[in-house]
């Protein structure tokens, strides 16, 4: 899986874009809100690791997600 961080403009907040090996979106949420569904994307147990991931993270560079 991939993620990315997209800056938000004015009145609209970052958000963080999850997409599979096609790069086809499988989850979209706003990074100051923890996701939710985790279990969903094999995720469960890593929500600390994946916050402090999107914390460092830089506006607008894919990353492929290993955590």
């Amino acid at each position: 899986m991939y993620i990315i961080k997209v800056k938000g403009k004015a009145k609209i907040p970052d958000y963080i874009q999850i997409r599979d090996e096609n790069f086809v979106l499988v989850a979209y949420f706003r990074a100051d809100r923890p996701m939710k569904n985790l279990e969903k994307f094999g995720l469960e147990g890593k929500e600390d690791a994946l916050e402090a991931l999107i914390n460092e993270m830089p506006f607008g560079k894919l990353q492929k997600l290993e955590l």
